[in-house]
């Protein structure tokens, strides 16, 4: 198998938001994003983006009717959300050093926590966790972890 580019990972992410640009900053204050790339489109629209935290990269997009492309037909099934009653089809989950403080910070900028931090112990064969669960500004569902313990579980 071939190398992903370089500075790319083999598998990322593409959030959609109403409104992509507020997004981005709430993202980076509440959960700690830097903006490594941010593309600007025609009306003020986000052409591209992408979002790192340590060696995670993200992009953010816009969608709606400033989004809609006649070529790109894809764009039309897009939507956040808050676009699409609070429903979601799938959720990220994302490592990070210090779950309690990461949590602390998201709250800080209003993130809903939906559960509070909380060990997981999946028994000795296994790992344990500590993990809560948020929506972000426009009801993305995220989970942040921190690994605790390895167990029997190989490196």
């Amino acid at each position: 198998m071939k190398p992903a580019p370089p500075d790319w990972p083999r598998l990322s992410a593409a959030l959609f938001y109403d409104d992509p640009r507020a997004a981005i900053d709430w993202l980076c204050k509440a959960f700690g994003f830097s903006v490594r790339i941010l593309v600007d489109g025609p009306d003020g629209t986000v052409a591209h983006s992408e979002l790192a935290y340590g060696d995670t990269l993200m992009m953010v997009a816009g969608c709606g009717p400033a989004y809609a492309c006649e070529t790109d037909r894809w764009r039309e099934r897009l939507a956040s959300p808050a676009m699409a009653g609070g429903r979601v089809t799938a959720n990220l989950t994302m490592y990070v050093d210090d779950v309690d403080a990461h949590c602390a910070q998201a709250k800080a900028n209003d993130a809903e926590v939906l559960t509070e931090p909380r060990t997981v112990d999946y028994g000795d064969e296994y790992w344990s966790d500590r993990n809560y669960c948020c929506l972000d500004c426009e009801g993305h569902v995220w989970w942040f972890l921190q690994r605790l313990s390895t167990k029997g579980v190989k490196a």
